[in-house]
């Protein structure tokens, strides 16, 4: 059974506190990154409290991570998004994650980087489609607006082509019709 991230953060924490390679700017990093991406898990004047340079990183690191607990699963979850992103070496030499990783279970749902860059599951003739009825459109008013008579029709032939029947069908009755 895998622990949840508020259980797992529970049990790093003591490791986060001490490890060295946690220092002041990657520790400001966590706190942007937790701030800009979800404001509601770290408010803007939180996110000032725990970048005060004035308060030594640890004590600032302690109090962010106890705050994440205070927040709940999905704050702590959002931190070892955070710590993935920014600082991969701490993040699985973290106790959990070595232990999960010696057990073969699946480390917890931590998105692979590439899968935030993804708009949709179209094929590329969906997106070729699109662009195509797109630049049809663009013709079509182009040289709809001009009085060039056949040039016109010959132009908005050519662009048929490429198109699906039903756009295709359009624009010949366009061009037919003389507007």
């Amino acid at each position: 059974m895998t622990e949840s991230f508020h259980e797992q953060l529970r049990v790093d924490s003591r490791f986060l506190k001490s490890d060295q390679r946690l220092d002041t700017e990657l520790v400001d990093k966590l706190i942007l990154q937790l701030n800009r991406i979800y404001p509601q898990i770290l408010t803007d004047k939180e996110a000032s409290r725990f970048r005060d340079l004035d308060v030594p990183t640890c004590i600032r690191l302690a109090e962010l991570l106890s705050h994440l607990q205070d927040k709940g699963e999905e704050a702590c979850r959002e931190f070892y998004r955070a710590l993935h992103l920014h600082v991969e070496d701490v993040y699985f030499s973290l106790p959990t994650r070595l232990r999960l990783r010696e057990s073969g279970e699946p480390v917890g749902p931590i998105p692979n980087p590439t899968d935030r860059y993804v708009m949709n599951d179209h094929s590329s003739f969906f997106f070729l489609s699109c662009f195509s009825l797109a630049v049809g459109a663009a013709l079509l008013y182009y040289y709809g607006e001009s009085k060039q008579g056949s040039g016109s029709s010959s132009t908005l032939g050519l662009a048929v082509m490429g198109l699906s029947g039903k756009v295709r069908d359009v624009l010949i009755w366009y061009t037919e019709d003389g507007k």
